[in-house]
Order: structure tokens, then sequence, then C-alpha cells
């Protein structure tokens, strides 16, 4: 009995599936879930009280840049580690290693999204060139040698942050509180940490390091170097949203947003922990790994997201009280 015969909207409907299929793998070759971390780059409008559609628009600029720079760099990691990735468990499924994306395609892409994303800085502003710039240099250096380095490894994750941070400031030409610089460093710091402990204790449970930095590492060490941070992230917070008389925010009244400050740090300390993820019984990979991956916390854990939406809420309405002249 022979078969009934392909049509063509058949035809042209499995050809749009497979095409539409290809195109997510190319998609997640360059990493969509760590874009998040590059939502820095509105804090500078937010922190400076200069929402209006030009910081919006330059921010987003940034925000498109860092993603295309970020990728590309994620394209060549998995392009050198191509042949280690596929003997692991879980990166042999990355679309490079698994053989969803060529290895031709994937230098391709990262050479456009690179050469793209400095080219349009650059014709931006020389600040904002610079930036990018600076940012590229920095991925190099980390991959080539810091993420190896004891320490500058953290300190490297955290100089990311700022360059992010500077060049969301970059674009819209706003002038950075250096309390925002250093609490923004901090806060990084602190994620940085976080994830090395997360990736330590992973690394204990199964019984090897799979990154050799890891080897120098110890939780009291980390744990020590967490409290410094810590205080330091509350300490450049509470000195910024001091307001003007200490150089920090355009109003005093940016302290009530402190609160929520604490308690996101607090949170995200407590899912790291050993002890609350045996009462909550999630494994300790589990929430290891969710540490271990700071753009997953933010998405998944509920009270991280009310706590960062209440406070976004409430810097608008602090932004609109002061617009209306209601607080100085």
């Amino acid at each position: 009995m022979n078969s009934r015969p392909i049509s063509s909207i058949e035809k042209l409907l499995l050809a749009i599936a497979k095409s539409s299929k290809k195109l997510l793998h190319h998609i997640n070759a360059l990493r969509p879930r760590q874009w998040t971390k590059n939502l820095v780059v509105f804090a500078a409008p937010l922190f400076a009280f200069s929402i209006n559609f030009e910081s919006l628009l330059g921010s987003v600029l940034a925000l498109v840049l860092f993603c295309y720079t970020s990728s590309s760099f994620y394209l060549i990691n998995d392009l050198a580690d191509v042949e280690a990735d596929r003997q692991h468990p879980v990166k042999c499924k990355r679309p490079i290693a698994a053989g969803l994306v060529s290895i031709p395609v994937a230098i391709g892409m990262a050479l456009v999204l690179l050469s793209s994303s400095l080219m349009i800085a650059w014709w931006r502003s020389p600040q904002l060139g610079a930036t990018i710039t600076a940012y590229a240099i920095l991925q190099v250096a980390y991959n080539l040698r810091l993420k190896r380095t004891v320490i500058l490894d953290v300190g490297a994750i955290a100089t990311g942050f700022v360059l992010r941070a500077y060049a969301g400031a970059a674009a819209t030409g706003i002038v950075l509180s250096t309390w925002f610089l250093l609490c923004t460093a901090m806060l990084a710091l602190f994620l940085g940490i976080e994830k090395r402990k997360a990736e330590l204790r992973l690394a204990q449970i199964k019984g090897g390091k799979t990154r050799s930095v890891l080897k120098r590492y110890s939780l009291p060490l980390l744990n020590r170097m967490e409290n410094v941070v810590t205080t330091g992230t509350i300490v450049t917070y509470a000195l910024w949203s001091s307001g003007p008389a200490l150089n920090g925010a355009s109003t005093s009244w940016m302290l009530l947003t402190l609160p929520f400050v604490l308690y996101g740090v607090f949170r995200y300390q407590l899912l790291s922990d050993p002890q609350e993820i045996s009462g909550q019984g999630d494994s300790l990979s589990e929430v290891g790994g969710r540490s271990e991956r700071p753009e997953e916390v933010l998405l998944k854990d509920l009270p991280i997201l009310f706590t960062v939406l209440s406070w976004v809420i409430t810097c608008f309405v602090i932004l609109w009280f002061k617009h209306q002249g209601l607080i100085e």
C-alpha cells in the first residue's frame, strides 16, 4: 500500500519546524540565561534618578552591546573547551559540544558579535567604547589566566559588574556616585564568593574539583571573605542612600530602600546555607547549584524576586515624590 504523498504545505511546515529548531540551538549557544547579569547597566539611570526616554534608550543600547560581547566570549570558551565538554556529563549537552552548532558557524557568530559590539560602542561614545573594550580585554585575561588565580578570579568577576554599571552611565552621560560604584563592586564580590562557595561544596560532594582554582580555596577562607564583603556591601549602600550630604543619592529618603537590600543579601546567604537545605528537603547540590548561578536565583526564587520588585517600586515612589517637590 503506497503512503500518501506529502503536500507542499506539509513540506513547508516541516522546513519551518526544522529551521526553528536549528535557530533555537544557535540561540542557546549564546547562553541567554546569562544575560540577566547585564541588567546592571540600568542601575546608572535608576540610582541617579534620571529616568527618561533618552536614558532608557542609552541603557538598552548598553545592554545589547554587553549581551553581544558576553555571548561572543561564551562561544569562544565553548570552542576552546569543546573536547573537554564532550567528556563532561552535563556540558556535553551544550550546542557546540553536542554538534548542534558547527564550529565554523560558532566562530563566525563570535566574530560578528564581538566586532559589531565594539564598533557600535565606539560610534556611540569614546567612554562606552573604552568600557566595552576593557570588558573584552578582561574576558581574555580571565579565560587565559585570572580564572585559575586565587582571589584575582573573584576580583575579575566583580570588575565585570562594575564595568557593566559604568557602561550604563557612559551610554547615558550620567555621572555616577563613588559610593554607588563601591557598592556595585562589593555586591559583585559577594556574588562571586557565594559562587565559589557553591562550587566548592558541590566539588566536595562529588569528590572532584571542576575548577583548578578551587584547590586554593577552603570554606573557612571563603566565609571570612564573605563576612568582609557583606559588611562592605551594606555599609556602602547605606552611605550612598544617606543622600547628598555624603555625595550619594539625590535624597536621603533612599534610606527607606535599605531594608530590601539587607533582606536580599541575607536571603541569598540563606539559600546556600547547608543547614537550611536540610530543613527544606532540598539537596545540597540543588541549592548549591542555584547559588552557583546567581541569574537563576534572581529568576526563580520568589522572595528575592518580590524583594527586587519592592525595591524598584519604592525607588520610583521616592522619585515621584521628589519630582513633585513633596520631599527633598
